[in-house]
């Protein structure tokens, strides 16, 4: 019989019961107990829950308290030397991914890197291995969660993060190497986890490599062989399913099928055309799980076309050679649908989160085993619900497609190139060399969250929510000029999300009260939901930047958040080639930015950290995804004068590649992540010789760790010996939303001192030092 299983489920709970657990622990407020006992009920929960849903193979070790690959890590005993003295344990896991505190030069230590997982919006923490890197087993949880699991009755299918993916994702420190040659050494670990599972009486094994789907894949095809038959023989009676997604194994489909592994997982909605070879070439003694149901996206899907693949898979193989399964893990969808009585009836009724995709791969099973008429009530249901969609009117604007067409290409192009700009904006808005800045935002604390939802809830008038705001950008600016920073910001203390904001103010997308998924940690996001066409109703922020800029001499930043990082971070209509709806935000973003300039706003930032997410993972395909990427970008901040002086801001990613790319964004200046990477980032600037001006970030806002003056001054001299003084910006890696005030003012009076004692170097021209308040 066709198995109906899962590869992965949300983690935070339906109310972010993790995230807060997390976040009372961190805070000293609860001890390990008590965030043991709330994830020990939530993975009770998701368990039950997907045994309820009609789920066979109900995934375990799918849950964390921070990180999949850091779990991966420390189960491998992958732990840099700079945490070794910290006792074992969630001392030394935590500190792992959010950095110590820095208490003098030999405790402090910074996190470990993190960068975004594939092409998603969840980050991973990147595991640090040496040349002698040894192995150990130091985490037993992949068997201790498959233990708990049986003890309720589920018997589940853990999951590993394969040796192959974990050596390729993980960065090489010390002398040239590559990680995967390590393999022989790492292997004897999964090989006691799979005897350990076998023994405590799992009947299968879940190991994913997504890096099959990549191009890096080629690296380890020599060793695929022989790892597998290791893996294999631990695993003895048990059987593997090897699970691929985010893309098709293209060339590496045929060796992946000979392996010694039970069955292997197919994405198929983002490579259905990988089925039919598949078929061919699948051994007889082989199953295949079909990565039917869209594990990306929220958007219903066409269950009479699953259905007709599964078929036609089951036609071949038997329908007891199948399962039926998400595309990949559904931590990157909401929780439940069921509680968004907001939405508006028609759009809920396009919809469909990880509650409602568990339905679905059920559906498909139980169509495949029984036929299509024990299912044919609810694939009528589907199919009006996939027609209503397609046909509804407020999906399409003539307005915004007729202007699009006309976009011309000088509309994507600055008037002058950038010398002429540096020497105009030079004069309009002058500048120390190495200007101070923030990336944006400043803390969200409680009391701005409290009169957010006073104000959403009616409980709190426009005019108070509006006094409150004003005087948190008054308190702001004054902090900002008393510290000594020399371009200012207003704080965003209005915004509740750099995404979700600028989409309650474009028409074309819809928001959800509770449909957060995990970005990193105990971070979660509300992604909005573009399912029309997408215009802007009116400004968003001029009033704001322009209050803010009358409050001081000094330039304020206009922030806005660009058209790539919109699109990548919002739930997207399918509907459309990506690259439309990322045009149309274009052209709503350029109308934004030309409002700014016309309200007297000398520097705009247009965020993009999300441009290098958006890569294909296949480099073959980069070059059409680039080309549309730059040219929105260009599209939305093409449209002001050589004065006006636009800045752009990229986090945790890899420049080297693409670097050509963004010089060809022609942003004045570009501010980056440097810090947990000690400016490493730097050397792709440094090899092209990047034109324009370069922030690097000195400070990583993602750990709770304060840097000293001095600290932040051996980052600024690394970053000095690729730029000239003259390129160079001195700010933090991202916006300081997520940071406590007690946090930030130290750390931006660090940046300033340690800018000002580089000033006085370079210089030699003494500046007082900043005020402390």
């Amino acid at each position: 019989m066709t198995a109906a299983t899962n590869l992965g489920f949300p983690r935070m709970g339906g109310q972010r019961e993790l995230k807060k657990a997390l976040e009372r622990f961190w805070s000293n407020r609860s001890d390990a107990g008590d965030l043991e006992v709330v994830a020990r009920q939530l993975r009770a929960d998701h368990w039950k829950l997907q045994q309820v849903a009609g789920i066979a193979h109900v995934p375990s070790n799918d849950f964390s308290l921070y990180d999949q690959v850091l779990d991966t890590a420390v189960m491998a005993g992958i732990f840099p030397e700079r945490f070794t003295h910290l006792p074992a344990g969630f001392e030394r896991y935590f500190a792992m991914a959010r950095g110590v505190a820095h208490e003098g030069e030999r405790t402090g230590a910074p996190a470990l890197e993190m960068t975004k997982w594939f092409d998603t919006n969840y980050h991973y923490l990147v595991p640090e291995i040496g040349s002698g890197q040894e192995f150990t087993l130091g985490s037993t949880k992949p068997v201790d969660e498959f233990v708990e699991a049986k003890g309720l009755g589920i018997i589940t299918r853990p999951v590993l993060i394969g040796p192959v993916s974990l050596l390729l994702l993980a960065k090489a420190k010390g002398e040239n190497f590559d990680p995967i040659d390590l393999w022989p050494r790492l292997l004897p670990v999964y090989e006691e986890i799979l005897r350990r599972l076998a023994a405590a009486g799992a009947a299968w094994v879940q190991i994913d490599e997504p890096c099959l789907v990549t191009d890096v894949a080629e690296r380890a095809l020599l060793a695929l062989g022989p790892i597998f038959e290791r893996l294999a023989g631990a695993a003895g009676s048990m059987d593997i399913l090897l699970a691929t997604y985010f893309g098709g194994l293209a060339k590496t489909l045929p060796a992946v099928l000979r392996l010694p592994v039970k069955a292997v997982h197919l994405d198929l909605v983002r490579s259905p055309d990988s089925l039919q070879e598949a078929l061919a070439l699948v051994r007889p003694d082989q199953m295949l799980s079909l990565g039917l149901v869209d594990g990306r996206n929220i958007w219903k899907g066409d269950l009479t076309h699953a259905l007709s693949l599964a078929e036609a898979a089951a036609e071949r193989l038997g329908a007891d050679r199948l399962m039926i399964a998400p595309s990949c893990s559904l931590l990157h969808v909401p929780f439940d649908l069921e509680g968004e009585t907001g939405l508006d009836p028609e759009l809920r009724n396009w919809l469909a989160f990880a509650r409602q995709k568990l339905d679905e791969v059920t559906l498909i099973a139980q169509g495949v085993a029984s036929g299509r008429t024990a299912i044919a009530a609810a694939l009528a249901e589907n199919e009006a619900a996939l027609r209503s969609r397609r046909d509804s009117p407020r999906t399409r604007s003539l307005e915004v497609r007729r202007r699009l067409a006309a976009v011309t290409p000088e509309e994507l192009a600055r008037a002058h190139p950038y010398p002429v700009r540096k020497a105009a904006q030079r004069e309009s808005t002058p500048l120390p060399i190495l200007p101070t800045t923030t990336i944006g935002s400043f803390p969200q604390t409680d009391e701005v969250r409290k009169a957010r939802a006073l104000f959403r809830s009616g409980k709190l008038r426009a005019d108070e929510y509006d006094a409150f705001l004003k005087a948190r950008v008054v308190e702001a600016i004054r902090w900002q000029e008393e510290v000594g920073l020399d371009v200012l910001v207003h704080g965003e203390f209005e915004r509740n999300d750099m995404v979700e904001y600028f989409g309650e103010n474009l028409e074309g997308f819809a928001f959800t009260a509770n449909g957060w998924v995990q970005s990193y940690g105990s971070r979660c996001v509300k992604p909005p939901i573009i399912f029309g066409d997408v215009t802007r109703r009116g400004p968003m922020t001029v009033d704001w930047a322009r209050f803010a800029q009358a409050l001081t001499l000094r330039p304020v930043k206009g922030m806005l958040t660009g058209p790539v990082t919109i699109l990548q971070w919002s739930f997207v209509r399918d509907d459309q080639p990506r690259r439309e709806t990322c045009r149309q935000i274009a052209l709503a973003i350029r109308d934004e930015v030309v409002d700014l300039e016309q309200a007297g706003i000398r520097v705009i930032q247009i965020d993009e950290p999300a441009l290098r997410e958006g890569l294909p993972l296949r480099r073959a395909d980069w070059a059409e995804y680039l080309r549309w990427a730059v040219d929105a970008f260009r599209l939305a901040s093409a449209g002001v004068r050589d004065e006006t002086q636009i800045h752009t801001h990229m986090c945790y990613c890899e420049f080297n590649d693409i670097i050509d790319s963004i010089a060809a964004l022609d942003a004045d200046v570009i501010s980056i992540e440097t810090s947990r990477s000690q400016m490493e980032l730097l050397g792709a600037f440094a090899d092209f010789r990047y034109p324009n001006e370069v922030g690097p970030g000195v400070y990583d806002i993602h750990s709770p760790r304060v840097p000293s003056p001095q600290q932040i001054e051996r980052l600024l001299d690394g970053a000095l010996a690729v730029l000239s003084p003259e390129q160079l910006w001195v700010n933090p890696d991202c916006g300081l939303k997520t940071r406590r005030w007690e946090e930030v003012k130290p750390a931006l009076v660090a940046l300033v001192a340690a800018a000002q004692a580089v000033r006085q170097r370079l210089e030699g021209v003494a500046e007082p030092a900043p005020v402390i308040t």
